[in-house]
């Protein structure tokens, strides 16, 4: 089983006296395994109890994917913010239903 892991996960790893086997993914592979890793951290939070540290998770999984894509924390900020501007954020807690049907005359 392969799988995306932290970059000092191997030292940890080493130090408690095991041999892990690892390689440096490619591009291609290394975008995949982001955006399962994503998927992953993802299951692990909802699974938690609002546990701050897998938002953590998420966050830098997500800054590791704006890199993959070309974008930086800096940008990926402004775009965050540029679409908070435009659509608003989430703060105020509203939940969509649909339309009503229009009347007609």
């Amino acid at each position: 089983m392969s799988k995306l892991v932290r970059d000092k996960i191997p030292q940890i790893i080493r130090a408690t006296g095991a041999d892990p086997i690892v390689y440096v993914a490619d591009s291609e592979e290394y975008l995949a395994s982001l955006k399962t890793k994503l998927g992953e951290e993802v299951e692990e939070f909802l699974a938690s109890d609002e546990d701050p540290e897998e938002l953590a998770d998420i966050l830098e999984v997500l800054y590791a994917l704006a890199e993959a894509v070309g974008v930086d924390r800096q940008q990926l900020e402004k775009l965050r913010a540029a679409k908070e501007s435009e659509r608003g954020g989430f703060a105020d807690r509203v939940i969509w239903c649909g339309n009503k049907l229009a009347a007609h005359p």
